[in-house]
């Protein structure tokens, strides 16, 4: 009797634990939807420095979320997932013009400091302040790492075999942002944000080529300063209600 009693008594207590989970976690729904009712949806876009044009993954952008310091100083943060087409790397022994990364997904954070000028036609921000990334899923863009190496070693052809190390990474923005009403349930915002940031990206590994008239060889590869590209231009359109 005592055993089942114990039994019978700890699966009550922990179909109680059960239940608080479950409404610690309705309520944090409940939270990030009323956050995310006050900001509304957004869709950001990044066009990085020599990279391909990135995209949004809808609807996982929430921008603005934050707090007023005063009546016209706010600090605000949020995310966004990006679907990052190409980036491209920094501090290699060659350049290249083309995207050395991609595709990947790269999550996006950043906290900013905003300076706010409010009117009746609408508000005009200016941001600034530093972010974090992270890409995941992460790739090499062979085709031109191989296109780079052939210009750099001056050979007709070049094969590589890479492998890399994945770091997040931290850089800084500034922007504007202007938001206006269109009726009186909603507004729209428009943003523009240069943001300059790198990740440790570090390579090794090894390549082969060559050209027809000194044939193939092969080269070791360790470039352990190796960093992500996350420098460029980001738009973001938005819908607060």
């Amino acid at each position: 009797m005592v055993v089942t009693w114990f039994r019978q008594t700890n699966k009550n207590l922990q179909a109680i634990k059960m239940k608080k989970y479950l409404i610690l976690t309705l309520l944090s729904a409940v939270t990030l939807s009323v956050q995310a009712q006050n900001v509304g949806l957004s869709f950001s876009y990044f066009i990085p420095r020599n990279g391909y044009f990135s995209t949004p993954i809808s609807p996982f952008s929430f921008r603005g979320v934050g707090v007023n310091l005063n009546r016209y100083i706010a600090l605000e943060t949020g995310f966004s997932l990006y679907r990052m087409s190409g980036l491209n790397m920094l501090d290699l022994p060659f350049a290249s013009k083309e995207p050395l990364l991609g595709p990947n997904f790269t999550f996006f954070v950043p906290v900013e400091l905003v300076l706010e000028f409010k009117g009746k036609q609408g508000e005009f921000d200016i941001k600034g302040g530093g972010f974090a990334f992270y890409g995941f899923d992460q790739k090499l863009n062979t085709g031109n790492f191989d296109r780079a190496i052939r210009t750099f070693e001056s050979w007709t052809v070049a094969n590589s075999d890479l492998r890399f190390k994945n770091n997040p990474g931290f850089g800084y923005h500034a922007g504007v942002e202007f938001t206006f009403p269109v009726t009186k349930q909603f507004s729209v915002s428009l943003e523009i944000n240069y943001l300059v940031g790198t990740a440790r990206f570090p390579l090794r590994g090894s390549y082969t080529g060559g050209s027809d008239l000194n044939g193939l060889e092969t080269k070791p590869v360790d470039y352990k300063d190796g960093k992500v590209d996350f420098t460029g231009l980001e738009f973001s359109i938005g819908i607060i209600f």
